[in-house]
């Protein structure tokens, strides 16, 4: 597949591919050379809404009333679609948001894991009954919600689709995905794959666009019962504000500017290969990225030496080529995004590369939009590049003292979603991960991760994580029923008695 091979993929409503009421499309470009690759219907508030028509009338029909086995034999023949489409969906999504193919091919290869863990919960669930004071037994249903709608980020869009869409169908919600307007490509795909499947029509819709207006339709709809949304910390306010006045859920994953703490003990090599890893994979586009190094100041002189040159070794180029190491940003806008931090650290006071930047590139890749890896060093943890989310390429080093002066600054920030540790002692022995803040930590990187594991850090800005949840606990309610000596069940209210 080649840039001059302009896709006009349809969406994904009811069963079907159909095009924009409006007919009009936008474009959508591959960022590793700025050339449009696909035109994409656009989503207006009509189209959302014959979307989520036919996600509720889905829900009026069998998948929710399936049993658990019958839902669970469906995701895992789906499971199986994604595996032997898999080829198929790398290439697609390196073409689409420049990720190299080497990183994108590993990253899709554990796709199927998230869907066979939820269908392993479901087949696997339990439902509590309770004792009560009389002749009575109280015991616990879990009921999906409805509809879900999943709002998900350019930047790992069919893993991170996965941690949602997973439980989501497997408590026996519909759903209305909308991916990012600059990576719509392989979702739409994954919309197809549903129904080949085995999914009833109307259980996965695919409806694509930008946030205004597409999703924010999503999030103010009455009839979508959840929102899940990844993505930047404005949207996310918007999608929870909007959900808010109408009493629907929300699971929000915003930012993070994740501190990765390397104590004079480490082994010097492992931990500058393990924050390279970490803090440059996906061009450093990603939220637990682990972008903020706190270097003890005994070893920062040799440590940040060493990860320049790491970073300078890093092969930057055509992300198709399996010897790339770092493919493009996602756009022009961001790509002068983060060239504008590089120009606040150096006024600030930071110390920033001579040739930090835009590298030199052969056509047609000197239309896309890279910067260089790049370490800030001489940064001080108040600075705005020490606090604020580049979300690029670029590491800041903050020296520091001690263990205490570590956690203070680890701490000193207003993102919780990660935190890594590089020393020879375990970090768990050390009782660090018990003073750090952070949603979840690890030694040295961040960036594992698994459908078992999940985070919600206490501060802004992450509410809940998808991940490791039971599809019972973020994509259903409880039910609470009584059975009595006549063996009659009743619910008593018309909602159910406890959510949870």
């Amino acid at each position: 597949m080649n840039d001059q091979e302009i896709q006009r993929p349809a969406m994904v409503i009811g069963g079907e591919d159909v095009e924009a009421l409006a007919g009009e499309r936008f474009e959508v470009r591959n960022p590793a050379t700025g050339a449009v690759i696909a035109e994409v219907p656009l989503a207006a508030e009509e189209d959302v809404d014959r979307a989520v028509q036919a996600a509720k009338a889905a829900f009026d029909g069998p998948w929710p009333r399936m049993s658990g086995f019958d839902r669970a034999r469906i995701l895992n023949r789906f499971a199986d679609l994604l595996e032997s489409n898999l080829e198929q969906l790398y290439v697609l999504e390196t073409l689409n948001n420049g990720r190299p193919v080497v990183e994108t091919r590993a990253q899709l290869a554990r796709l199927a894991e998230w869907y066979r863990y939820a269908t392993a919960l479901l087949v696997a669930q339990r439902d509590a009954a309770l004792p009560t004071t009389g002749p009575y037994v109280s015991f616990i249903q879990r009921v999906p919600l409805g509809v879900c709608g999943l709002l998900t980020p350019f930047n790992h869009p069919m893993l991170i689709l996965a941690q949602s869409l997973s439980g989501a169908l497997a408590a026996g919600n519909t759903v209305v995905i909308k991916p990012s307007e600059l990576t719509p490509l392989t979702t739409i795909v994954l919309g197809r794959l549903a129904r080949e499947a085995g999914l009833p029509d109307g259980v996965v819709n695919v409806v694509t666009g930008p946030g205004l207006p597409t999703g924010q339709a999503i999030a103010n709809h009455p009839d979508v019962a959840k929102v899940n949304f990844t993505g930047g910390e404005q949207g996310g306010r918007a999608v929870s504000e909007a959900a808010a006045r109408r009493f629907a859920r929300v699971t929000a994953e915003l930012g993070g500017k994740t501190p990765v703490i390397v104590f004079d003990d480490a082994d010097l090599s492992d931990a500058v290969n393990g924050v390279a890893f970490g803090g440059f994979v996906a061009a450093g586009q990603t939220c637990i990225a682990g972008s903020r190094l706190l270097v003890q100041e005994t070893i920062y002189d040799d440590f940040v030496s060493a990860l320049s040159d790491k970073a300078e070794a890093i092969r930057v180029g055509d992300p198709n080529d399996p010897a790339t190491q770092m493919g493009p940003l996602i756009s022009k806008a961001r790509q002068e995004r983060v060239l504008e931090y590089l120009r606040i650290g150096a006024d600030e006071g930071a110390t920033v590369a001579d040739d930090a930047g835009v590298p030199d590139l052969p056509a047609p890749l000197d239309g896309g939009y890279f910067v260089r890896p790049t370490v800030l060093t001489n940064v001080a943890n108040e600075m705005r590049v020490a606090q604020e989310e580049i979300f690029g390429p670029v590491l800041v080093a903050v020296p520091f003292t001690d263990e205490d002066d570590a956690v203070a600054k680890a701490n000193d920030s207003r993102y919780a979603l990660g935190a890594a540790c590089g020393r020879t002692r375990s970090p768990a022995r050390t009782g660090w991960p018990q003073r750090s803040r952070p949603a979840s930590a690890g030694s040295t990187t961040t960036t594992a991760s698994s459908p078992r594991c999940r985070g919600a850090g206490p501060a802004r800005p992450a509410w809940a994580r998808s991940a490791g949840s039971s599809p019972s606990t973020t994509s259903a309610t409880r039910r609470s029923w009584w059975c009595g000596p006549r063996r009659r069940a009743s619910t008593g209210t018309a909602r159910p008695a406890s959510a949870g």
